[in-house]
């Protein structure tokens, strides 16, 4: 990896317009710069340090210097430090730019694929990174990266993420650990507040996917309204080349117009619209599976893919047009969707005596809980439908309202426990939610601990009943205060309490 001085970093903040006070003797600009960090538990000899995040403390920055960092960028100076200082207008926009230009704009080496939407960004990500991945293996080259809200995995490193899209140096570490190892591809998740607060600043996607727009992140330190939030997603075309746009989303002509002014070509796609350069029909249930008719580029095809609820076909149908435009066989686009299985995303779990069927999703906001009802509807007509879910505190707070009203209105019996409180009061939180299925007027009971809920809700159902498990699908962290706790999947849950249940009930 090139180094550069500190000099040089200055003079490219300059460019960026990033530069206030400089802090700092000039003797030091020809000093060598051998890391950028933001974690001091990183920090080694010769670091320029980033002071960001809503949690720093003073100490942290004393820890760097201890460590080896000699300058520090902030946007204000550190009461307490003598160490030299840069002072920059938006640390958002200068950790961006100092990532890009320490890890060398890795991402140039890559194809890289950013989704956003409210709903189906880490299903279309899998999908898509299914396909490339058998595409790349008949190829004979390496596993594609994928970065996701559940999974990165860059080459190297695979783990269970804690965010959807990871900061600036976090995010160029991947790309260019993924680029040195080989890899000619990338798939990621591209959140509303990447957007909005520069995590993907200077990244050029070849193709940036809008899957859809619903109604969530709106609390007073995420999106103060709904425009905002909007407007945010649609920025990811400011930094496309390709866009690939879903016909079927509410507000497409918006999303659509954006794309065709930023983006030199647009690729849409649909199960409603014919005209669409991807055109998804005839879709048909077998067992757990999905089949259904892709029409594109003069040729009507059929694919499959190994799970229920009929909004997965539009996210494949997302997958299809970005990875027909990098030239991938049909052939590899069947056998990466037929072999994707995506963790904790409509996954189904049966009790022994067959009156139980879980379904363990992720579903975690308005639109998102809206397509999951409609499809139980649809692979499970007449059943009695009961829920456990709750919502998480410290963001996206009209969430609380509108799922509980959707679990209201749809479900039999609404079963309200934790998911992530962090540091809100969580009987605070599942009142709010109470109050939306009351509303509803819809029967309910809220149970904190969510093992319990999951209890509860199995041994109360004494008829056929389809038991929906929603919000956190196979998330192993439970978010308490400021602390990331070990916590069960859903998944493990439920397998756990359907044994115990199953050895009471033998074929009852």
């Amino acid at each position: 990896m090139k180094t550069y001085t500190l000099g040089s970093y200055i003079d490219f903040l300059k460019q960026k317009n990033l530069v206030g006070n400089i802090i700092c003797p000039e003797t030091l600009f020809g000093q060598t710069v051998r890391l950028v960090s933001c974690n001091s538990k990183q920090v080694e000899e010769g670091t320029l340090f980033i002071v960001k995040g809503a949690h720093f403390r003073p100490q942290y920055l004393k820890d760097a210097a201890e460590a080896g960092a000699f300058c520090y960028v902030a946007e204000k100076a550190v009461e307490g430090s003598s160490l030299p200082f840069i002072q920059v207008t938006d640390i958002r926009a200068a950790a961006a730019w100092l990532a890009q230009k320490f890890y060398g704009e890795p991402w140039k080496r890559l194809t890289v694929t950013g989704i956003t939407g409210t709903k189906g960004k880490s299903t279309t990500a899998f999908f898509i990174n299914g396909i490339l991945s058998a595409w790349e293996k008949k190829n004979g080259k390496p596993e594609p990266a994928l970065i996701s809200s559940f999974t990165t995995y860059n080459g190297v490193d695979r783990f269970e993420s804690v965010i959807t899209t990871p900061e600036p140096l976090d995010l160029e570490y991947h790309f260019y650990t993924a680029a040195e190892h080989g890899i000619s591809y990338a798939t990621m998740e591209v959140s509303s507040q990447a957007l909005k607060y520069d995590r993907v600043l200077g990244v050029q996607f070849d193709a940036g996917v809008f899957l859809n727009i619903g109604y969530d992140h709106i609390s007073p330190i995420e999106h103060p309204t709904w425009e905002d939030y909007f407007a945010s997603k649609l920025k990811i075309f400011d930094q496309s080349r390709m866009a690939v746009v879903n016909l079927d989303s509410d507000h497409a002509q918006e999303i659509l117009s954006r794309a065709k002014e930023k983006t030199s070509k647009v690729v849409t796609f649909s199960m409603k619209d014919e005209t669409a350069d991807v055109f998804g029909h005839s879709l048909k249930r077998d067992g757990g599976r999905l089949s259904f008719q892709v029409r594109r580029k003069g040729r009507d095809e059929m694919f499959e893919l190994n799970m229920l609820g009929s909004f997965n076909v539009s996210n494949a149908l997302a997958a299809i047009a970005v990875c027909g435009e990098y030239g991938v066989s049909t052939d590899c686009m069947r056998e990466g969707l037929k072999n994707t299985k995506v963790p904790g995303h409509m996954d189904f779990y049966h009790s022994a005596d067959g009156k139980l069927t879980v379904v363990v999703d992720y579903a975690h906001n308005q639109l998102s809980f809206q397509k999951l009802f409609e499809a139980v509807r649809e692979d499970f007509p007449g059943m009695r439908t009961v829920i456990v879910f709750g919502a998480p505190g410290g963001k996206a707070l009209d969430r609380r309202h509108d799922m509980g009203e959707i679990a209201g209105k749809y479900a039999d019996f609404v079963y309200i426990s934790e998911d992530d409180p962090q540091e809100e009061d969580l009987a605070q939180i599942n009142e709010q939610i109470a109050q939306a299925v009351r509303e509803q007027n819809c029967p309910y009971e809220i149970i904190p601990d969510r093992r319990e809920a999951i209890r509860r809700a199995v041994y109360d159902s004494k008829v056929p009943t389809v038991l929906l498990l929603a919000g956190r699908g196979e998330d192993p962290i439970m978010r308490r205060g400021t602390k990331f706790i070990p916590f069960p999947t859903d998944g493990d849950l439920i397998k756990e309490i359907l044994a115990e249940y199953d050895a009471q009930n033998p074929n009852s």
